[in-house]
């Protein structure tokens, strides 16, 4: 089943209470009866969603529905939600990412804790980190980044940064060069001031971030190709097509005469990313742009899926297939 996206708003309408539920006719035991048969999900006390809604949610959308459920279950102004809990109020991806529990932040004691699926961590918080987002108290998107690659594996703090610095710095395509490099020396001077565990893990991260990755599996295709031996392959490589079309392929692999596309998964499964085409058509149209590039260029496509960017080996083992193989 093709699974979508949602934001703050659409996270909020899922969400149904005790007393929606009620109103609808339906009894205290029949809310019992459909929790046990899984056809309703209880996200939080008193709080539930429908699972045929829940099943179609990718894990950020999931995550944004048990933030916004823990949100209406507390008193104003509600927590603090840091780290993964803020990105996704943010509206960053989490690439394979399942947080355990939603987090938050506690001042005024000395351990953090977990308490009925809330994760309660003691950090200091200056109040310039915090910000509300449509009602919701996070931390600053600087912050959360910061608090994303100290703790989370590199593959999903990558993609949150690089989806960052794309929404700060990049138009289409193209990348502005300073804008890039004044987000990344606002990051790492701010990182530089923190004595926090992880931090230089975050600082390499923020360094390492490029916003001309238009998908998290191109971010941890890039991440897993630094890992072979390519540190800085082409990016976002454009094409001329024979009629004055504008191609731009994800990576360029000049030694090799070999472009390489991320190829997800959801441009021929999803609704919203076909644009109302059939997957017949996209992957006719996918073989028409291929047959153009080749024809200007000469150059060969090598494609890859979310299978071939679980390790470095993997994909090296892909790439290798097309004769691609790392400098040196």
């Amino acid at each position: 089943m093709p699974r979508r996206t949602v934001d703050l708003t659409e996270a909020k309408g899922l969400l149904e209470t005790r007393a929606d539920l009620l109103e609808r006719g339906l009894s205290e035991r029949d809310i019992e009866n459909l929790v046990r048969d899984g056809i309703l999900r209880r996200v939080r006390n008193g709080r539930y969603v429908w699972n045929s809604d829940w099943i179609q949610l990718w894990g950020e959308g999931r995550h944004l529905v048990e933030v916004v459920a823990t949100q209406l279950n507390c008193a104003e102004p509600g927590p603090v939600f840091w780290g993964p809990s803020a990105a996704v109020l943010h509206g960053l991806p989490l690439w394979r990412f399942r947080p355990t529990g939603v987090h938050t932040v506690i001042s005024g004691s000395r351990h953090g804790r977990t308490v009925a699926g809330v994760v309660w961590h003691n950090v200091a918080l200056d109040p310039s980190d915090v910000i509300v987002v449509d009602g919701i108290r996070c931390t600053s998107l600087d912050r959360t980044l910061l608090d994303l690659a100290r703790t989370t594996p590199a593959e999903t703090s990558l993609s949150a940064a690089d989806a960052a610095l794309r929404a700060e710095a990049v138009t289409g395509h193209v990348q502005d060069a300073d804008a890039a490099a004044a987000w990344i020396a606002r990051l790492t001077e701010r990182a530089a001031k923190s004595h926090a565990r992880g931090i230089r893990k975050a600082r390499e991260i923020i360094e390492f971030a490029d916003g001309r990755a238009q998908l998290p599996g191109e971010s941890v295709s890039r991440l897993q190709l630094a890992r072979l031996g390519f540190m800085r392959p082409e990016l976002q490589v454009h094409v001329v097509g024979p009629e004055g079309e504008d191609y731009w392929l994800d990576f360029g692999f000049p030694r090799a005469r070999c472009f390489g596309e991320f190829d997800g998964k959801g441009k021929y499964i999803d609704d919203e990313l076909r644009a109302d085409r059939s997957a017949e058509e996209v992957v006719l149209a996918e073989k028409r742009r291929e047959d153009a590039i080749r024809g200007v260029t000469g150059w060969r496509t090598v494609r890859w899926d979310s299978t071939d960017i679980a390790s470095a080996d993997a994909l090296g083992a892909r790439l290798r297939t097309f004769g691609i193989r790392p400098p040196g």
